[in-house]
This record gives C-alpha cells, sequence and structure tokens, in this order.
C-alpha cells in the first residue's frame, strides 16, 4: 500500500541558509549544554507536536490490543515501515466496526511521543476502513457471525397467526410511521387492538431502548393476548437505521417468543433485523397489511359461506321431506294398517284353538294307548303259558352252568400244575441251589468271583451267606460228534 504523503510545516529556503550558518557557529562539544533523558525526551516531543500537529496516515492493522481500560493500542505498517498507535477509550466507543489485524484503514491523529519509552507514536482520534465504509463494514461482519450462529435458519421462523388477539408495535410514536401502521390497521380491521412500546429509533440509546420494549412485549405477551410484534420505523440514511443493525436488537429479535415483523425503511433497506425477524415487510405500511387479514374480506367470505350453508340445509331439508312423503305413500293410512293388523290377530286367534283342539287329541290317544300297553305287561297278568317257559329256562340253565364251571375248573387244575413244574422253586425242592453274587445277579462261571468274594445262595427255604475260599475252574465238557479242540455251534 502506497503511503499517503502528509503536510509538514518546514522552514523555508532562506531560513534553510540561516540554520546551516548557526550549526557552522555552533559552539564545540565541549561547550554544548548537558540535557537529561527525561529533559531531552521532553524537548523531541514538543519539537514532534509542534511542527507536526494532525496527521492522516493509511496502512495496514497488526498486532491490535484491546487493554481491559477500553484503549486500543496497535502498529500501522505499510511495505516499508510501521509506526505505533494508541486510540484512547472515548475515541473508541466511536468505531462501530471490529477492529482487526489485517485491515487496511486510514487514521487521523496527533504525533506523540510516549516519554517512558522514548517512543514516538501517533494518538489516533479517527479510525476509518478503507474501500468501504466503517458502517457498511460493521453491518457486514455482524452479518456473518450472527449468521454462523443460526440467527437467520429458516428452520426457526415462525408463520404469523392468521387472526391476531392484539398486535404490539415498539417504534417511536412522533414518527410518521405508526401513524402509517395505524391508518392501515385501522382501515383492514378497525377495533383490532394495538399495544404500543414507545422507543427511540436512532440515535445514541436507540438499539437498547428497542430491545428492551421486544422483552417488555413478550412480558406482557399472556396477560394482554400479544399474539404479533411489529418492529421498525421509517426510512433514512445508513446512520438513521443503524439502530436495526445492533447486536442487542438482533438478539431480543431472535429470543421473542412472539412472532415478529420486521418494518425498517423502504423497500431498499435491508437491516440485521430483517434477516432476523420472522417476517420482514419492506415498508411500516406492508406490516400492518401482513398483521391482520382486511375484515370486509372477511366479512364477505363470511356471507359467502352462510349462504351457502343456507342453500345445503334448505336442499337437505328438501331432501329429507321428499323421503319422508315417499315413506307416507309406502306406509298409507295409520288406521287401515291397524285394521289389518287386529284382523289379522283374530285370524290367529282362531287358528291356535283349532291347533290346540287337534293337539290335545292326540296326545290323548298317545296317553290311551300307553295305558292299554301298560296293562298288558302287568305280571299279575302274565299267562299260564308264560309261567310254563319260565320254569322250562330255569331248568336248563342250571345244568349249563355246572357244565361250564366243571370245565372252567379243570382248565385252572392244568394251568395250576403247568405253572408248579415251572417254579425255581420246584427245582431247589429236587435238591438244587441258586448262587448269587454280592450284586444279586446269579453266578453262571467261576470266572465271575475270586477268592474271598462273598456269595448268597438260595434254597427252597431259606438262604445261606457264604465267601469262596478257593476257584478250580474245570474244561467245559466236548461235544458229541465235534473234533477235538472244536468250539460248539452258538446259535
Amino acid at each position: 500500500m502506497p503511503r499517503v504523503p502528509f503536510t509538514v510545516d518546514l522552514p523555508p529556503a532562506g531560513q534553510a541558509g540561516e540554520a546551516e550558518a548557526e550549526a557552522r557557529a555552533a559552539p564545540a562539544p565541549d561547550e554544548l549544554a548537558v540535557y537529561s533523558v527525561s529533559r531531552l525526551t521532553r524537548e523531541i516531543r514538543r519539537v514532534l507536536e509542534g511542527a507536526l500537529g494532525t496527521v492522516v496516515v493509511e496502512g495496514e492493522v497488526s498486532n491490535f490490543k484491546a487493554a481491559s481500560s477500553g484503549h486500543w493500542y496497535f502498529n500501522l505498517k505499510d511495505e516499508g515501515a510501521q509506526i505505533r498507535c494508541i486510540m484512547f477509550r472515548q475515541a473508541a466507543q466511536g468505531v462501530r466496526f471490529a477492529v482487526e489485524d489485517g485491515l487496511q484503514a486510514r487514521v487521523r491523529g496527533r504525533i506523540t511521543v510516549y516519554e517512558a519509552r522514548g517512543e514516538y507514536q501517533i494518538q489516533v482520534l479517527v479510525l476509518e476502513p478503507q474501500g468501504v465504509g466503517a458502517l457498511q463494514l460493521a453491518f457486514e461482519q455482524l452479518k456473518r457471525r450472527l449468521e454462523a450462529e443460526g440467527l437467520f435458519d429458516p428452520a426457526h421462523k415462525r408463520p404469523l397467526p392468521y387472526l391476531p388477539r392484539r398486535i404490539g408495535i415498539v417504534t417511536s410514536p412522533q414518527g410518521a410511521a405508526i401513524r402509517d401502521m395505524l391508518t392501515v390497521l385501522d382501515r383492514r380491521f378497525p377495533g383490532l387492538p394495538v399495544l404500543i412500546y414507545p422507543a427511540k429509533v436512532q440515535g445514541a440509546g436507540a438499539g437498547a431502548e428497542i430491545a428492551a420494549g421486544i422483552a417488555a412485549l413478550n412480558g406482557l405477551a399472556e396477560a394482554q393476548a400479544i399474539d404479533v410484534l411489529i418492529v421498525g420505523r421509517g426510512g433514512g440514511s445508513v446512520e438513521d437505521l443503524w439502530a436495526f443493525n445492533e447486536e442487542p436488537v438482533a438478539r431480543a429479535i431472535y429470543g421473542s417468543g412472539i412472532p415478529v415483523i420486521s418494518a425498517v425503511g423502504h423497500e431498499v433497506d435491508f437491516t440485521i433485523a430483517d434477516f432476523v425477524a420472522d417476517v420482514r415487510a419492506p415498508t411500516p405500511s406492508a406490516a400492518a397489511e401482513l398483521a391482520v387479514p382486511n375484515r370486509a374480506d372477511l366479512l364477505a367470505a363470511a356471507g359467502a359461506l352462510r349462504t351457502q350453508l343456507t342453500n345445503r340445509i334448505r336442499a337437505s331439508i328438501d331432501r329429507l321431506r321428499e323421503r319422508r312423503e315417499a315413506l307416507r305413500a309406502r306406509l298409507g293410512s295409520p288406521e287401515a294398517g291397524v285394521n289389518q293388523l287386529k284382523q289379522r290377530v283374530d285370524d290367529l286367534d282362531g287358528r291356535l284353538g283349532t291347533a290346540q283342539a287337534v293337539h290335545f287329541n292326540r296326545v290323548g290317544e298317545r296317553v290311551r294307548e300307553a295305558r292299554e300297553k301298560l296293562l298288558m305287561l302287568r305280571p299279575d297278568r302274565l299267562t299260564p303259558q308264560s309261567r310254563e317257559r319260565v320254569r322250562q329256562l330255569e331248568r336248563r340253565i342250571r345244568p349249563a352252568l355246572r357244565s361250564h364251571l366243571s370245565r372252567l375248573r379243570e382248565r385252572w387244575q392244568a394251568r395250576a400244575g403247568l405253572l408248579d413244574s415251572l417254579s425255581p422253586l420246584t427245582v431247589l425242592g429236587r435238591g438244587y441251589a441258586v448262587t448269587l453274587t454280592a450284586a444279586g445277579k446269579p453266578l453262571r462261571s467261576v470266572s465271575q468271583v475270586a477268592p474271598g468274594d462273598p456269595l448268597a445262595v438260595r434254597l427252597q427255604d431259606g438262604r445261606l451267606d457264604t465267601r469262596v475260599e478257593a476257584v478250580h475252574p474245570e474244561p467245559a465238557p466236548a461235544v458229541p460228534g465235534s473234533a477235538p479242540g472244536a468250539s460248539p455251534n452258538r446259535r
């Protein structure tokens, strides 16, 4: 960035020659006055501040630091040099944009000397960005930051109620905007309640008052039935509209529980409040039109609906009347129907009497037949032939029973003898015994025991407990007709 020259008051050409002559006539080094460091620094400060005065310098901001006291310290540099700068708090408060390293800026201030360090510096009185206005830069910086935080997210925006119960307005009570909005509201929906929070809309403190108004109306939302907020003012310059670009106003709109319409300036004016609000209106009058429907339109629509409903009800009544007449024609006279029913009852009563008589006759006939059968089956009325037949049957059944019992006894005796011959006890009775191992299993081979094993011997009339003293195996007897050493066949 090329440096911008600034004006310095230099002595005229003639005076320069005189200065050179004075330098030649200056005393020798031994004759020079001796300065202290503080005195010399004060002299340098007096000369610099007196010679240069107010200067305007352009360069790039670097090493920017905002002290807790509110003062700003930074360097202003170009390709060949840099100079320290200080901007005291009172002057820094007038800067609307954020100062950061790399900013191309133009400063206006005075050259001073910081005596404690012997450094010269610029005491900055005015700081402006290069290439773009200070307010525009502040607007763009705040817009980027709030957009990154999500304050402009469409998902956060809420629809306006169709017919609000009450409208809250935050604006100046003396401006033309409030008169325009009230005129439009009265024209579109006379009698709709409006609650106005008076607030400054430009100048120092305007942003704080607007944010306070939004918060106050939100606090009254439930008690006053406020459904919509309009925040705005009429048109003006960028400086006039700046209150609606301040961060407190943007955060108050974002945190509002009531849907907010932003109505700032003219259609071409855009502020931070427009981006945060739920709905942006190009003008205050347009905001009033967006806030409420036209009462005349509602009445006309209601009238049309009433007419349509009335026509439908009449048509429905006509259809019901026609249906009633059709049913009446199908039913005929009620008296004729009652007479038909009376005749039907008499007919059924006669048929019922006849049916009862026939039924009773049939039941009486069946009772008489059953009585005759019972009389025929009485034991005392059995004929002599029946008694003789019974005696014959008795004489025949007794020999048959005796013969059958004799056959059953013989079969039982034969089977009992067979069981007795097959019983193990019968075998034991002929002098045989059954040897059992300690586990109670029959002993079939000497290979199953060893000397000292306990055994049980089962006889016909009891059991003996014994123990093996010795084991004497014997060769198996040869089977007749088999070769020596041949094993018997197993089946």
